[in-house]
């Protein structure tokens, strides 16, 4: 009985003080990336990963008019928003398409990453955007 008593205070208790606790972020803020600020890098695929909660691509190659090869790597949104934003797939690009990607580049500039603005293939000239409200624009799938 005295058990009993004890775990009803403690859970009368737990659920007082419950609104007092702020509610954990479940995501990041995207703040991180220079969103007034494009940068375009052509180069290789060298990995897509179609995976919650963000699909990232890392791609090797040059930016704007550099002279020195680097591997960044792109943050996209959910796989299921690219879905509704148009044409996207698991498989739209693969390791060792030739693409260029226009980018927000990361604050930190010792980061090389960005968020991914649209891609294209070079082979077809085919645009993906990451931009869910840019799937009635012309020239996007």
């Amino acid at each position: 009985m005295k058990r009993l008593v004890l775990t009803l205070a403690a859970a009368a208790a737990m659920a007082a003080l419950a609104p007092a606790v702020p509610p954990a972020g479940a995501h990041h803020s995207a703040s991180m990336f220079e969103h007034d600020k494009t940068l375009t890098i052509k180069g290789k695929v060298t990995e897509f990963r179609w995976v919650n909660p963000h699909v990232s691509l890392t791609v090797k190659g040059y930016v704007g008019d550099s002279k020195v090869e680097e591997e960044w790597v792109m943050e996209m949104t959910s796989p299921g928003n690219l879905v509704r934003a148009g044409g996207w797939s698991r498989n739209v690009i693969k390791v060792g398409d030739d693409v260029v990607v226009d980018f927000s580049p990361n604050r930190d500039p010792k980061i090389l990453g960005g968020a991914l603005k649209k891609v294209t293939l070079a082979s077809t000239g085919k645009v993906y955007t990451a931009n869910l409200r840019a799937q009635e624009m012309p020239g996007l799938e």
